[in-house]
């Protein structure tokens, strides 16, 4: 069912001086006529995506014509990013991460297209269920709670390689695959370029948060790999956990709609996940519809859900695109973020504050968010902020 009625801030956002952007893309100073070279280096980030999405498109059969009509997307996007390199305040401009992301996805919903990862989205959820009770075993054969606790963590990083938004990650992808338990072992050594691990493992053990509300990111192996064996260990400690997820597909983020459906198909017949109750699990629209999300504008429902939550997840590569509100942390020179097309956590959010506990789960996929961040290229990001009573 897709969302309907007004969107709504987040209840528990402080909103004061908050924008969906981690990046800052432009300074008052900057001439309102020209593209800045941050705006011109995330213009050339979507271009070079162009030929996966067309490539995607162009498969979607549930669209007739869809060859031509692939092409068409690909030559009004062409120049639609090409107008904003001569002016960036044409097509509602200037350019950021959510304008991009609205950009495009305008695009192919005016031409027919819904859901152009559909195909790729249903065959790794596929593959990923038929690994869950797996992966779930293997965490729980580790006795030590902090360490599982780790294991855990990486296995979220593992998963949101899945995201096939980044252009060089859609390009692997389509060549060798990703293999979940390879990645898990392949991440980057911490610590990690941002690292609250310990202190979040430290809150872990001391008490356990009332309900949670967890912003989830892409199908396949990052939400049945990563986010729901995580969602099963905080439900374990008697944690209610509210997964939110988009109304509306974008790329291969998982749908409101696809998520219950997973979730039912990884229940046993007692309703349980691998011998966990689930009857403080709920899913939520969240009513977003792009790869990132502006916190000021979410659907009714998981703002009453959300308002008495004392734990804010937001996870994505980072995931991250999502909206482009930045929170200015310090001054024009470092905002608070949510760097662009990584997602919820990273590009766009980052930086954002809330009134209670809150944790940022991503990974740094594009070189233009290294370079912002500094680290290494698939570094991760675990920015845990406690909120003292």
């Amino acid at each position: 069912m897709e969302s309907s009625g007004e969107l709504v801030p987040f209840p528990l956002l402080m909103t004061c001086n908050y924008r969906a952007c981690t990046i800052p893309y432009r300074f008052p100073s900057n001439n309102p006529t020209k593209p800045t070279p941050t705006e011109l280096s995330w213009i050339h980030v979507f271009m070079n995506s162009i030929p996966s999405f067309r490539k995607r498109a162009e498969s979607d059969d549930t669209v007739p014509d869809a060859l031509s009509r692939a092409e068409k997307f690909a030559h009004r996007y062409t120049e639609i990013l090409e107008d904003l390199k001569k002016d960036p305040k044409s097509h509602g401009g200037p350019p950021d991460g959510i304008l991009l992301c609205r950009l495009r996805e305008q695009v192919l919903r005016e031409l027919g297209f819904r859901d152009i990862f559909k195909k790729v989205k249903d065959e790794e959820n596929a593959k990923a269920i038929s690994l869950f009770e797996d992966v779930v075993h293997l965490n729980d054969a580790i006795e030590d709670e902090a360490k599982r606790m780790e294991n855990l963590v990486k296995g979220i990083f593992a998963g949101n390689l899945f995201d096939l938004g980044s252009a060089q990650l859609a390009e692997l992808f389509s060549r060798d695959g990703i293999s979940f338990l390879a990645s898990c072992q392949n991440l980057v050594p911490r610590p990690w370029v941002i690292d609250d691990l310990d202190t979040f493992i430290t809150k872990w053990s001391r008490e356990s948060w009332k309900k949670a509300v967890i912003f989830v990111d892409n199908s396949g192996a990052d939400i049945i790999l990563g986010i729901l064996p995580f969602t099963r260990e905080l439900l374990r400690h008697g944690t209610q956990v509210i997964l939110a997820a988009n109304d509306l597909p974008s790329i291969n983020d998982v749908t409101y709609p696809e998520l219950v459906e997973i979730i039912s198909k990884l229940k046993d017949e007692q309703g349980k996940l691998v011998g966990v109750d689930t009857s403080n699990l709920l899913v939520a629209n969240s009513g977003n519809d792009l790869p990132v999300i502006d916190l000021t504008g979410i659907s009714q429902e998981l703002a009453y859900l959300a308002s008495d939550a004392d734990l804010v997840i937001l996870e994505g590569m980072v995931s991250l695109l999502l909206s482009m509100l930045c929170y200015y942390r310090f001054t024009w020179i470092k905002t608070e973020v949510v760097v662009l097309p990584q997602g919820r956590g990273i590009e766009t959010n980052l930086y954002a504050q809330f009134r209670c506990d809150s944790l940022k789960i991503g990974m740094v996929k594009h070189p233009e968010v290294v370079d912002f961040l500094g680290g290494r290229l698939y570094d991760c990001v675990f920015n845990y902020n406690e909120v003292l009573e």
